[in-house]
């Protein structure tokens, strides 16, 4: 893992957190307990302040950006999918963000929700929480059931037990 202090600032990282060698860390950048990023992932805390839940996993090859305007906020206990493009935006608790999906400045993700792979969340644009939300504008397709709510908001334990894993099994070669 490369962490860079920008003007001063230096990411912080919680206790029991996994953060692959080849991912990068800049600046103001807080990453939750147990929290864990991914391969080749970028957190760009420059401009403003980038927060990562507890429990949350930053899959492989994410990018994590802000604005002056807006700071990124991702809720505790959510799954962001491989490739996926978080920038100035909020995403709620229980989350899971599918692969390759971008979510724009000033958009607001309601705590359990699913956002479809490839979905683009344009700038401002909010969504109520429990929402199944897909598409290139994305759109509310409909409300998840309890029974969706539970699998898609339990979806981090994969990544807890997956991280432990790593922690205590990877060596680097």
């Amino acid at each position: 893992m490369s962490q860079y202090s920008f003007k001063g600032i230096s990411p912080e990282v919680g206790e029991g957190c996994f953060i692959a060698d080849s991912a990068d860390i800049i600046g103001k950048v807080f990453l939750g307990a147990n929290s864990n990023l991914w391969f080749s992932t970028v957190a760009r805390g420059d401009v403003n302040e980038i927060h990562v839940g507890e429990n949350t996993n930053i899959q492989d090859l994410c990018m994590l950006h802000v604005v002056d305007e807006f700071k990124l906020i991702i809720g505790k206990n959510v799954s962001v999918g491989h490739s996926v493009t978080l920038h100035a935006c909020k995403v709620g608790d229980g989350c899971l963000i599918g692969m390759g999906s971008t979510i724009l400045d000033g958009a607001e993700i309601g705590e359990n929700s699913l956002v479809a792979a490839g979905s683009v969340v344009p700038p401002g644009k909010s969504y109520p929480p429990g929402s199944f939300i897909i598409g290139s504008p994305a759109k509310v397709k409909r409300q998840l059931t309890e029974e969706e709510i539970e699998k898609y908001s339990n979806h981090y334990k994969t990544y807890i037990v997956a991280k432990n894993e790593f922690l205590n099994n990877v060596v680097r070669l």
